[in-house]
């Protein structure tokens, strides 16, 4: 290309500027902070951790290269996540990722106004007053909501089927913040009124704090349920090899909303595939450092749901799990 071409393509945009994952400074990474609960000592927040780094490795982000992962992690408590949120800010990430955690994502939109935030499986953002809408989420945050507890009916369904029998269930509630409180009343009626519907009695026990499995055991005892209904609170979720051994202990059939709880020894689970969760969230952090902006990503709402059924904890529990139920399942453990 000659001079005076070479001069006309670039006054009339045939060279065309490269895009902003490609224009950084050489030898600069870009920096992502990572703020979750549990940390990736867990094999299964390991294995979606490795999911999210794939996913960017396959758009060209490469640790060690032209990225850097900062992790911090509150082990299961919400007071750490302000300080923890605070911290990855003054390390001046250019985006800051928000693992399966409600009290993280406000700590981190409390943290910073400008840099950009992407959740990754989250319950009720609006409710939760981190963005304005789903469509138009408005501010420096948006992500991939899971719709975790608006599943509770249907896993209530899933319960019936299983244990056509059975009558009494005892549902294992966890917090999910004060901010939620409308958000988990409103979910709690719903899940009430399915409950009427199937014929089935629930009853509630809270579950806080990993010290409440004690409270948990005098609730199986006292009211003596036919199943157990676990919420997909983080603290629930935390404790799943502990709840599944106590359910095992009490032949108890549990339902849970994470396939991980399965793999743990629960019975059975129903909720959206993690695994698309966690690489829809690193689709996000790609289109946010090539340019897009959080408040034009609408909040994406999962659309693929997994059951999953443990074979050998419905032997031990001396249950016979239906054949039409068995064939519905996406994922059958044996």
């Amino acid at each position: 290309m000659n001079r005076r071409t070479f001069i006309n393509a670039i006054a009339s945009g045939l060279l065309t500027a490269p895009s902003a994952a490609m224009a950084q400074p050489a030898g600069k990474a870009w920096r992502i902070g990572l703020l979750g609960s549990t940390p990736p000592t867990d094999p299964e927040v390991a294995h979606l951790l490795e999911v999210f780094r794939q996913t960017l490795r396959g758009r060209d982000y490469v640790e060690g290269r032209n990225v850097v992962f900062e992790q911090r992690f509150a082990d299961g408590k919400a007071e750490p996540y302000p300080a923890l949120a605070t911290e990855l800010v003054r390390l001046n990430v250019d985006v800051l990722v928000v693992l399966s955690s409600t009290p993280a994502a406000i700590a981190a939109k409390n943290a910073t106004a400008d840099i950009p935030i992407v959740f990754v499986g989250l319950g009720d953002p609006v409710g939760a007053g981190l963005v304005a809408s789903l469509g138009h989420p408005g501010g420096n945050i948006t992500g991939v909501a899971n719709s975790a507890i608006e599943l509770n009916p249907k896993r209530l369904e899933f319960i019936k089927i299983a244990v056509p029998k059975a009558v009494h269930v005892l549902y294992i509630d966890g917090s999910l913040g004060a901010f939620n409180a409308t958000y988990s009343a409103a979910n709690r009626k719903k899940l009430a009124v399915a409950a009427d519907s199937l014929g089935l009695a629930l009853h509630r026990v809270e579950m806080n704090d990993s010290k409440d499995l004690e409270n948990v055991a005098a609730a199986i005892m006292r009211e003596r349920p036919d199943a157990v209904l676990l919420s997909p609170a983080p603290v629930v979720f935390a404790a799943r090899r502990e709840l599944a051994e106590l359910a095992i202990k009490h032949r108890l059939p549990a339902m849970a909303f994470r396939r991980e709880a399965v793999l743990a020894g629960t019975l059975m689970s129903y909720g959206p595939s993690l695994d698309d969760t966690y690489r829809s969230g690193a689709a996000y952090v790609d289109k946010i450092i090539k340019g897009a902006k959080p408040a034009d990503l609408p909040v994406e709402q999962p659309t693929t749901f997994q059951l999953a059924i443990n074979v050998k904890t419905a032997k031990a529990l001396g249950i016979a799990i239906p054949q039409s139920l068995l064939l519905r399942a996406d994922e059958v453990i044996q």
